[in-house]
């Protein structure tokens, strides 16, 4: 299990109030949010690895480069990213929490979550359940393997839709392995991703289903066929020939990134028992550790 730990701790932060503090009022609510997601998802799921990925680079200096809007829309005056101001004191509680417990955290420098993600996928010898609320992991899914996403975005943790090559089929008539060319036709404000222009999600549904990728629907475009294309469709994908060779590397997932030794096996016990207790008292998170030192030792 790859646990999308910046999608995860973000949705806990808003999920829960900021009422939910520690001693000495320090809002923990993404903390023991995070805590009761974790456990939950290891007594649904029952894990035999399990990994944090964390962004050692929300906006790597290569997607920039490839294209300058990736993520614009959320850099802060002072050019980090804009995170609100009660959830960035959380987050290397998260991390002190996570390594005390013994549950294998990586984030590599130059790159996101979702990289780690996607090397670690790839890399696995068995079924890998990748936990998140970001739609770009669906490029990964594969039913050979099997790699799904157990995707939390509509539905919270609890009710969490389980994401396979079907079930991208279903949502986007696309073929279940396509979704990274068509999110680079169809685009995503959310990741200042523009797309074509005047490609929307019917029109780029139906170029990935005809071509399969975007570089097989370019070589149509110069060998000057005219089968499968709908109407205007060859001028705006050559008219936006820059752009897809830009967009490719900042859309894919990564699958090569350089990982530092690590232990995913999931902990039984914690790793650091005395260091754990000092961070429980510190930040009033007895409760919500106790859950998940259950779920890891059942």
């Amino acid at each position: 299990m790859l646990l999308d730990t910046p999608s995860l701790y973000f949705r806990a932060f808003h999920g829960v109030p900021t009422t939910v503090t520690a001693p000495d009022g320090s809002p923990v609510n993404a903390v023991r949010g995070l805590l009761d997601f974790v456990a939950r998802l290891v007594r649904t799921h029952h894990p035999d690895r399990l990994v944090a990925c964390f962004d050692a680079d929300w906006r790597p200096a290569f997607r920039v480069a490839a294209l300058p809007s990736y993520k614009a829309h959320r850099v802060a005056p002072d050019g980090g990213e804009t995170v609100p101001d009660e959830l960035s004191p959380q987050v290397p509680v998260i991390e002190a929490v996570l390594d005390a417990v013994g549950i294998a955290r990586i984030g590599v420098a130059g790159y996101e979550a979702d990289d780690v993600i996607g090397t670690l996928a790839v890399a696995a010898a068995g079924p890998v359940d990748i936990v998140t609320g970001d739609r770009d992991l669906f490029q990964l899914v594969r039913d050979d393997q099997p790699v799904r996403v157990v995707y939390t975005a509509a539905r919270g943790v609890g009710q969490a839709e389980i994401v396979n090559e079907a079930a991208v089929a279903s949502r986007y008539g696309i073929p279940g392995r396509a979704y990274a060319d068509f999110a680079m036709l169809r685009g995503d404000p959310s990741d200042g991703l523009p797309g074509v222009a005047g490609i929307g999600a019917k029109t780029a549904a139906t170029l990935v289903t005809r071509f399969g990728s975007v570089p097989a629907m370019l070589a149509a475009v110069d060998a000057e066929e005219t089968a499968g294309f709908p109407a205007g469709a060859r001028a705006r994908l050559s008219a936006a020939r820059d752009y897809l060779a830009a967009a490719g590397p900042v859309v894919r997932v990564a699958t090569d990134v350089p990982l530092p030794a690590y232990d995913d096996t999931q902990p039984r016990s914690p790793r650091d028992p005395e260091r754990l207790v000092e961070l429980a008292d510190r930040w009033g998170l007895d409760s919500a550790l106790n859950r998940l030192l259950a779920a890891l030792a059942g």
